[in-house]
């Protein structure tokens, strides 16, 4: 007979520095509570994670494994060990919600080949949070990631968003290194038709939280620092 398997949670974390149950529900805390093996981007900020959402859990009792750009896909299949012994493990990304736009979706997908149980818990999400309040279609949109570094194939690459966004209804989201989104912003109104509608959305959840859509034209005279600031940008042509 085969032995229980453990679970697979998906425990979402704060966008930035505030209080966890701030914008987190108590499942996540009493998720942490029971977990003791965890499968996370970088261990040093999920163990302060783990410690502002549970701050009675021991760190000694913790089994950290990282996985991120540089983790060979070999290794993965070992990290879901604890889950094959019955024990629960938890995936934390270091903002949001692990598996979207991040590398915990290659163990998300392991552990379904090895038949082990996927709990997603609920928490903020930078991409629905910013797409809820763009006013844009938020029955047709599609997250891009990075654009282009270079100047000439940023702009393409925003000629070719705004193209699809109009054929197909669709908004388009990306993001930028925090410290280009200045740059980014500017490359957006001078690329865009004046018409086409751009929803910046900076410090999502946090005290600081700026959310505005406007046209391409009015950007250009609304003067806003989103200098080291996490910003999702969406166009709807």
């Amino acid at each position: 007979m085969e032995s229980k398997k453990g679970n697979l949670y998906l425990i979402p974390c704060t966008l930035g520095e505030n209080s966890p149950l701030e914008v987190l529900p108590l499942l996540i805390k009493k998720a942490i509570e029971n977990i003791d093996h965890y499968i996370v981007e970088h261990e040093k900020s999920a163990r302060r994670f783990i410690k502002n959402v549970a701050s009675k859990k021991q760190q000694n009792s913790l089994h950290i494994e990282e996985i991120n750009k540089f983790t060979d896909q070999e290794d993965i299949p070992n990290m879901l060990a604890p889950c094959l012994k019955g024990l629960d493990v938890g995936v934390i990304s270091d903002a949001g919600c692990p598996g979207i736009a991040d590398p915990g979706a290659a163990v998300v997908a392991q552990a379904h080949k090895n038949g082990i149980k996927v709990v997603p818990l609920v928490g903020p999400s930078s991409i629905l949070l910013a797409m809820m309040a763009s006013g844009f279609n938020g029955q047709n949109f599609a997250f891009n990631g990075y654009l282009p570094i270079d100047k000439t194939e940023r702009k393409a690459k925003i000629k070719q968003l705004e193209k699809r966004s109009i054929q197909d209804n669709q908004s388009q989201l990306f993001i930028e290194t925090p410290y280009r989104n200045n740059q980014m912003l500017e490359s957006l109104t001078t690329a865009l038709q004046k018409n086409t509608d751009i929803c910046v959305a900076c410090d999502i959840t946090l005290s600081t939280e700026f959310i505005r859509t406007e046209s391409a034209q009015n950007w250009k005279r609304i003067k806003v620092d989103l200098h080291k600031r996490p910003t999702m940008f969406i166009i709807q042509g």
